[in-house]
């Protein structure tokens, strides 16, 4: 049952508060909702920073005292974060990112310890004011105090009219609102690991082990994660029966010997109940290493099943559903907008962004959509892909603003903060764009397609060290696409002098309609003095990149951010045969 609203603004909130509900319009004592917080702040399974705990408590303590329009990030930032007077959210969002990490702790704190209370406190997206909610209890309603929501002169009973009304409106709508305020996200249930051991600890392992992985996965915001029992579900006879239905389940049984427990686990497609993905994991009991294995396992888990390029995403992506509804369609252009990512084929990408820009417009509050969305721009951009007539031209101003939305909607959204790592880096603000991408890190270090895109801004920007280690640890947990990661660790390879290794990684990666690459491959190339290899990538560029070329300095330069870099490779091309014009360029031999 919906927890019954007792402040906020929403429908639900204002008919369920009126005097035929309570006797009286109101919300809990303070004592109520502050011994509720206590009870929160002091639970272990609230896991949840020093930071944003104090997050927690100044908002609840500032909505108790009446100071709700005083709840704005600034005010966060300096008297909970410590930042002075002249921070500013947009360049620095630790606010949306803190935020995002409190909604989801106490998400997970209401399915666990917080199952059965009675006062649920929330942070809704869009706002960091707090919403307290009662659930019904059979003890009798939680102590209220008065507060005048509905004007005096207005009769009990038309108040209770309105209110029955407005909540009849929502539960005959509630369906088709949801319908229209979400893409159709898969939806994975997980079930209990069994525990076939049953004895010791196995029980409390098995539980334990569980839990990590539900957290793990819930990371990944292309996925609704679900907990519970297949049978609770009437099935999945399509590929999207129901909104409400999962259409995989993740389930597994664990093992647990004197040394050691060993975990099986196994994804099914509830459409045809095949097993599309099925590993087996090996962990140490030893109590000093318990904890992290359980964390690694989970994070292993999680993984091939939440990344982009994925189980599930392979398996949607195969789907093909007759007469898709328009929340299908929207979900089907992320899964688009992927497929064209493993090529950057130029030709693909008009389709592309029509398809996320028509996303958006039909639900505005998909975040994943925004941030693809503002990608599809950045790219555009950097690849001078030739202008689409019946397209604007795009700018970074747009990518910029689509990636601040995206971010808005959801602070912990991993495609959202790429995006605007993507866009600031593009548009000069390196060090902030750094800055998004390693907080997005620390947000989730098993997205692969994250850990590889940072590692590539890293490089370009002179940590070539640990750049080149994210892209290559990317290239080896991401099932696709290679052709990215190869051309970044060509890149890698040319930086640190081996043009042999260099030429090996740009011949594997197969990006035949990119220029990017053909630049890349002709400066290895010219380097390495392979003239034959090297005449071959100048005249496909001179065939169909000749705006890069008349402009290759400016190019160069919008990607590598270091001066000595820039020279290095501007060098290399030369020798390669190309070169700006008015410059000369070496005889081939």
């Amino acid at each position: 049952m919906r927890a019954r609203s007792i402040l906020g603004s929403s429908p639900v909130a204002s008919a369920a508060d009126t005097p035929c509900e309570t006797g009286t319009a109101g919300i809990p004592q303070a004592e109520s909702v502050r011994a509720q917080l206590g009870r929160i702040l002091k639970s272990p399974d609230f896991d949840a920073t020093e930071r944003s705990r104090k997050f927690l408590d100044y908002v609840v303590e500032e909505a108790i005292a009446g100071r709700a329009d005083r709840i704005k990030a600034y005010a966060i930032a300096v008297e909970v974060f410590g930042r002075d007077a002249l921070f500013d959210a947009h360049s620095d969002p630790v606010v949306r990112i803190e935020a995002g990490h409190l909604r989801r702790a106490l998400k997970l704190f209401y399915v666990t310890a917080g199952v059965s209370d009675e006062i649920v406190i929330s942070i809704p997206k869009g706002s960091y004011v707090p919403k307290f909610d009662v659930r019904p209890s059979s003890t009798g309603p939680v102590p209220v105090v008065r507060r005048g929501r509905w004007p005096r002169a207005l009769p009990v009973g038309i108040a209770c009219l309105v209110a029955l009304a407005t909540l009849s409106w929502l539960a005959v709508n509630r369906a088709s609102m949801d319908r229209l305020e979400a893409p159709a996200l898969p939806r994975l249930l997980v079930r209990p690991f069994d525990d076939l051991t049953n004895a010791g600890n196995s029980q409390a392992i098995a539980r334990g082990l569980t839990q990590e992985v539900i957290e793990q996965i819930a990371k990944f915001k292309d996925i609704v994660t679900v907990v519970g029992d297949p049978r609770d579900y009437a099935g999945a006879s399509s590929a999207r029966s129901s909104a409400s239905d999962p259409r995989y389940v993740l389930a597994g049984d664990i093992n647990v010997t004197d040394n050691e427990f060993r975990l099986r686990a196994r994804v099914l497609n509830r459409v045809d109940n095949s097993v599309i993905w099925a590993n087996s994991y090996t962990g140490d009991l030893q109590a000093s290493k318990l904890i992290a294995t359980v964390t690694d396992i989970a994070r292993q888990v999680a993984t091939p099943l939440g990344q982009p390029y994925g189980v599930i995403y392979l398996a949607d992506a195969s789907q093909r559903p007759q007469n898709a509804p328009d929340d299908w369609q929207a979900y089907a252009c992320t899964l688009t907008y992927y497929a064209y990512r493993a090529s950057l084929d130029g030709k693909k990408h008009p389709s592309v962004r029509k398809c996320l820009e028509d996303a958006v417009r039909r639900f505005p509050n998909y975040a994943t959509a925004w941030a693809l969305l503002s990608q599809a721009y950045v790219d555009e951009i950097r690849f001078r892909y030739p202008i689409d007539p019946s397209s604007s031209p795009a700018s970074i101003d747009r990518a910029l603003e689509a990636a601040r939305r995206a971010v808005e909607l959801d602070p912990d959204n991993i495609r959202a903060l790429q995006a605007q790592m993507f866009a600031l880096y593009f548009h000069g603000e390196v060090e902030a764009a750094l800055k998004i991408g390693e907080q997005a890190l620390g947000l989730n270090p098993n997205d692969t397609e994250l850990v590889g895109e940072y590692g590539y801004r890293l490089s370009l920007a002179g940590n070539w060290a640990r750049g080149c280690a994210l892209m290559n640890e990317a290239r080896k947990r991401n099932p696709g696409p290679l052709a990215y990661y190869e051309s970044g660790l060509a890149l890698c390879s040319y930086f640190k002098g081996d043009l042999r290794e260099a030429a090996m990684w740009i011949t594997k990666t197969p990006a035949p309609e990119n220029p990017n690459y053909h630049m890349i491959a002709a400066a290895i190339y010219g380097e390495a003095g392979q003239t034959t290899e090297a005449a071959r990538e100048r005249t496909w560029m001179e065939a169909h990149a000749p705006r890069l070329i008349a402009n290759l300095r400016s190019e160069v330069a919008l990607r590598v951010v270091r001066r000595e870099d820039i020279d290095r490779f501007m060098q290399s091309l030369s020798k390669a045969g190309i070169a700006p014009p008015g410059e000369d360029r070496p005889k081939s031999n």
